[in-house]
């Protein structure tokens, strides 16, 4: 069963996809901050994580950025889900290393059919 990291700090977000996604017989981990999503990283080794940008302490751009730097995290998939919708902001996060951005709103069937295509069960 393939794991799978959601880091946003919108709970209402976090726990339609945890469902969603639990339904598609994922193991899903959540994290509510950045800090937290990088300490997941380490612990879980999720085959991928949900990222979103704008949240407290720590951006998801500096998340990918230090999960892409550490030899250990380095090859967790990233999806970004993020409000931020220009042109430059999704040309950024597909630079920083992610396989994927989606912009909210979104499309819940969407993303768990891109996550089931990066992280096949």
């Amino acid at each position: 069963m393939a794991k799978i990291l959601l880091v946003d700090d919108e709970p209402n977000i976090v726990m339609a996809l945890e469902y969603a996604l639990k339904k598609k017989g994922f193991e899903v981990f959540i994290a509510l901050s950045g800090k937290e999503a990088i300490n997941m990283c380490h612990e879980q080794q999720p085959c991928l994580m949900v990222l979103d940008i704008m949240m407290p302490e720590m951006d998801g751009f500096e998340v990918i950025e230090k999960i892409k730097s550490d030899t250990e995290t380095q090859a967790i998939k990233t999806i970004f889900l993020s409000a931020k919708n220009k042109p430059e902001d999704i040309e950024k996060g597909l630079q920083a290393g992610a396989v994927a951005y989606m912009t909210k709103p979104f499309s819940t069937k969407r993303l768990i059919e891109k996550i089931t295509d990066y992280c096949k069960n």
